[in-house]
């Protein structure tokens, strides 16, 4: 059998944590910052846990994991 393929966005996109989860930074954070308010920047700072069902189809996409 062929080797799979993985996502090269999912590559530079997500991080495995050592429970098996998947973090990702969180969007909005990049341009017309000026338009939002401290609040919205404050709790978009950082990175977040990907939901399960998402998790799901990110895995899916890197067959081998993510190293």
């Amino acid at each position: 059998m062929p080797k799979l393929k993985t996502k090269s966005g999912v590559k530079k996109r997500f991080k495995l944590t050592a429970t098996g989860k998947l973090k990702h930074g969180v969007a909005g954070k990049r341009h017309r910052l000026i338009s939002h308010n401290a609040k919205y920047i404050r709790q978009n700072r950082g990175t977040e846990v990907l939901a399960v069902a998402d998790t799901q189809r990110v895995k899916l996409w890197a067959p081998y994991g993510l190293n």
